[in-house]
């Protein structure tokens, strides 16, 4: 019995260094090798270098003649072995293939095997013993010596002493018949070969199934023959060795593909449910900020309406939004960041990349549009306002347009036919005169109204600069007004120049009517000014502006007094020309020639000033009563809003203090969260009944307010900030819950890393600058460089913020002890599952994973591009870096 022999016998022991120690008194045996055992020696040999070079894509034909270059020597050293090689030398003379053998037996020798009697001239000149006897030592160093380094020394093949008519006792006879190869393949694959149906007299039936079996299901090529080995006495043992050691490597991984497979199965699983998480957050943003880009440009019209109703709704419209729309999307919006941060906790513990939304899908793209969103409503909601005042102050001037505008046409009614009239032609000289004093009264009345056109004027130039709907029939108006007046001036000069030609006919005069003419008309014009005024509309919005007008009005009354003076003075004048009538006998005619002013007009519009006052003095103080209601509906919403406003801000800075206070568990500090948060949804009744006097105000046309500074927006930004803050601080306990069961910590080191960074927390704000955050590792222990530190940083701070926070710090004290996959780990795996490989088939995914895992692998993989792969072979390699880096998986 050889050496070889005494080596894999069952119960005995050889290290791998006496074993290479008998190479050379084999080889030298070898040089009277039998023919039969060399052919199945090249044979084998040959089959099992093959199972190598085509990983490389490529094979040898003839074994002495393929290896005297040495290139592929080297490459199936590089192969089998999984490192490099020195660069060969790329020359074809014979010292050029000397050099490159020499490379490959020095590789050999680097790995402990002492190499007697070969040669690189030897391999170079083509010698087929010596060729045979270096794959030899190759074979056991590479595919044998690793069964005896993991103490097996091939007692696996104790296994197949169950079957009958198999007794493994060497590696020549025991295996002629071909049942030993059976029985090992039925051991380790039952479902390949029925061996109840196998003879012991059909030796070449069971060596040619077995062969055809390996090859076709275990990947290890036909290495011999079936006759040779059934018609040599004792077949080659060194050829028997190297074929059953195919079968060791093929079924050793059979357990390691088990276990790869079920680490695959949970990373898939977690990847799947992570993808979910993704999946939903990119939907939740995807909808958000579409309501948001649908909505801003609704708040951004401001195409004004016409009238003041439309305006109103409006308004309306707006509080319809802020009441019934927003408040949804405020809640969709905090859930969104909550759901974020889960996702990006569970990510960290499962040892992921952080999640990447899609671009413009960030939390921080969200909030500045949500910010965008605010400032457009602020704007819309003022613009609202404004425009309701402008259609206010427009109504009011159109309403005092047409006021001024009716009065004038009155007044100039029939003045043009007058003008025209050619009466001083066949008047008296008394008559010519009178019809001189009537015009020139007429003329002073023209001027008095001269002041009327103009305020018509300004307020149509008004009306159109604040963009009137109506401006069209203003300016008519307006216009035919004025080319009327000028008309009125033409015509007057006309008539007076016609009078003056006949005035020097004409003498005499009666001055009495002439004074009453002159006093009575601008008396009459103060009475219409007065009327006027008395009768004009109004427009405040505080106590202030009203008591200004009651101040005008008091003083407009104490004027009356003189004015009656000057009634009775111009009534006196009447007097004495009734009085010269009926002392000298004078017919009158009962018509005063110089005005058309009778006694009794004075009198009427006297009577009627004085019916106005008191109806003015009605107006003003209803109007007093109003501006009282709304001061009161000033104060009332002050007094809540004073209140409310700093209750926000105390709960926020109670918040703030939960966030970081030490006593108590997580559990307890959510217990106390949850309770803050109810406390604040039952204080929603508050905001409610503020919001309802806020809408008080507005329906009563309040823009300001003196008695406080808090306004409804300054409140709802408050609400919403507070609802968010709450939520977020939840969410923050909630994933320091996740964080210690997930990676073990109790109570005590979690109060720990709370009280240590607590303490170095000098801001008290729940956020450590770099320096305390080297004091606090420090004071832990920690011995830090300047580049530790600064790795350290990346960590904690992966957004280059320039502040540790408490979440950040918790992570940092749990990551390290974390136990957690790996891409390598993984790519592993998928090795084991291949068969050492650099590929994987379909057929072999789904051999070896469930169906759900299976089918989402072939889904992700891609093709694998390298050389030597059947059609259909995928790349687990890239896919598995993938797993653990940025990609679209």
């Amino acid at each position: 019995m050889t050496a070889i022999e005494t080596q894999v016998q069952y119960g005995s022991y050889m290290t791998s260094e006496q074993v290479y120690m008998t190479q050379e008194d084999d080889w030298d045996r070898d040089l009277l090798l039998d023919p039969a055992w060399e052919k199945q020696q090249r044979k084998t040999f040959t089959a099992w270098c093959n199972s190598h070079l085509r990983k490389a894509g490529t094979q040898i034909e003839n074994i002495e003649e393929d290896f005297r270059n040495g290139l592929k020597l080297m490459l199936l050293l590089e192969v089998i072995s999984g490192e490099r090689l020195p660069k060969p030398d790329k020359g074809k003379m014979r010292f050029h293939k000397i050099a490159n053998v020499n490379k490959a037996l020095d590789f050999i020798c680097s790995k402990g095997v002492k190499l007697v009697s070969i040669g690189a001239e030897e391999i170079v000149d083509g010698n087929v013993k010596m060729t045979l006897g270096m794959i030899w030592t190759i074979i056991l160093r590479f595919a044998i010596q690793d069964i005896s380094v993991e103490g097996e020394h091939f007692s696996w093949l104790g296994k197949t002493a169950p079957y009958r008519n198999v007794n493994v006792q060497n590696f020549h006879i025991s295996w002629k018949d071909g049942l030993a190869l059976c029985a090992l393949i039925h051991r380790h694959r039952p479902d390949l070969i029925d061996y109840s149906k196998l003879r012991k007299d059909d030796p070449m039936g069971n060596l040619n199934t077995a062969f055809e079996v390996a090859e076709k299901y275990l990947d290890i090529p036909k290495m011999l023959d079936a006759e040779d080995i059934v018609n040599t006495p004792k077949p080659d043992e060194k050829a028997i060795m190297t074929y059953v050691s195919c079968f060791y490597h093929a079924f050793a991984g059979a357990e390691q593909a088990e276990t790869a497979a079920k680490r695959i199965c949970k990373v898939l699983a977690v990847n799947q449910e992570n993808e979910k998480l993704m999946e939903e957050y990119e939907k939740l943003a995807s909808e958000l900020l579409e309501w948001i880009r649908r909505t801003i440009p609704w708040l951004e019209n401001r195409v004004a309406e016409q009238t003041m109703r439309a305006m109103q709704q409006k308004l309306e419209d707006f509080r319809d939004y802020r009441r019934v729309h927003k408040p949804p999307k405020v809640q969709e919006k905090c859930q969104l960041e909550i759901n974020f941060n889960t996702l990006q906790t569970k990510l960290r513990l499962s040892n992921r990349p952080a999640f990447m939304p899609s671009e413009g899908k960030m939390v921080s793209d969200i909030a500045n549009a949500w910010k965008g969103l605010e400032q457009v409503e602020k704007g819309y909601e003022e613009w609202l306002l404004t425009e309701i005042r402008r259609l206010e102050r427009l109504d009011h001037l159109a309403e005092k347009f047409k006021q001024k505008c009716s009065l004038h046409e009155s007044w100039t009614s029939g003045k043009v036919e007058l003008l025209s009239m050619k009466d001083y032609e066949s008047a008296s000289l008394m008559e010519i005169r009178a019809l001189m004093r009537k015009h020139e009264a007429f003329e002073s009345d023209l001027a008095a109204h001269q002041d009327r056109v103009e305020q018509i004027a300004a307020i149509a130039q008004e009306l159109n600069e604040l963009d009137y709907h109506d401006a069209v029939t203003i300016n008519a108006r307006c216009q035919g007004i004025c080319d009327q007046w000028d008309n009125l001036g033409t015509l007057t000069q006309k008539r007076r120049d016609s009078l003056e030609r006949v005035e020097k006919l004409w003498e005499t005069i009666d001055q009495l009517y002439l004074e009453f003419a002159k006093r009575a008309a601008p008396f009459n014009n103060w009475m219409d000014g007065a009327m006027e005024d008395l009768q004009d509309m109004f427009i405040v919005h505080s106590i202030e502006e009203i008591q200004s007008l009651i101040t005008a009005h008091d003083q407009f009354k104490a004027t009356l007094p003189e004015a009656d003076k000057e009634r009775i003075a111009t009534m006196g004048i009447q007097n004495e020309i009734v009085k010269i009538a009926q002392t000298y006998g004078i017919k009158l005619s009962g018509v005063n020639p110089y005005t058309n002013l009778s006694p009794q007009d004075i009198t009427d519009k006297w009577d009627a000033v004085k019916h106005l006052v008191p109806l003015r003095d009605q107006m003003l103080q209803e109007e007093v009563a109003r501006q009282q209601s709304n001061e009161r509906l000033r104060r009332q919403f002050a007094a809540q809003a004073n209140i409310i406003g700093p209750w926000i801000q105390t709960k926020m800075e109670e918040i703030s203090h939960v966030s970081v206070d030490i006593a108590g568990s997580l559990e307890e500090q959510m217990s106390n969260l949850k309770q803050y948060e109810q406390n604040i949804i039952n204080y929603k009744c508050n905001i409610d009944k503020l919001e309802g006097d806020h809408q008080l105000s507005q329906e009563s046309l309040i823009f300001d307010n003196k008695h406080t500074n808090y306004t409804m927006e300054h409140v709802r930004v408050g609400w919403e900030q507070l609802l968010t803050t709450i939520a977020r601080t939840i969410n923050e306990v909630e994933n320091q819950i996740l964080t210690r069961d997930a990676k073990g910590i109790s109570q005590e080191q979690l109060n720990e890393f709370r009280a240590s960074f607590n303490h170095f927390d000098r801001k008290r704000n729940g956020m450590m600058d770099p320096d305390d955050f080297r004091a606090c590792l420090i004071s832990m222990g920690y011995d830090l460089g300047e580049v530790e530190f600064a790795r350290i940083m990346t960590l904690v701070d992966s957004n280059n913020t320039g502040v540790v926070t408490f979440q950040a710090f918790i992570d940092f004290m749990t990551r390290e002890t974390a136990e957690t996959d790996t891409a390598d780990q993984v790519m592993a795996s998928f090795k084991i599952l291949a068969s050492d490989k650099t590929y994987i088939t379909v057929e072999e995914l789904r051999r070896e994973l469930p169906p759900e895992q299976a089918d989402y692998c072939i889904s992700r993989m891609t093709s694998y591009i390298g050389s030597g792969a059947p059609p259909g072979a995928l790349d687990y390699i890239s896919f598995s870096s993938a797993l653990y880096g940025e990609s679209d998986l």
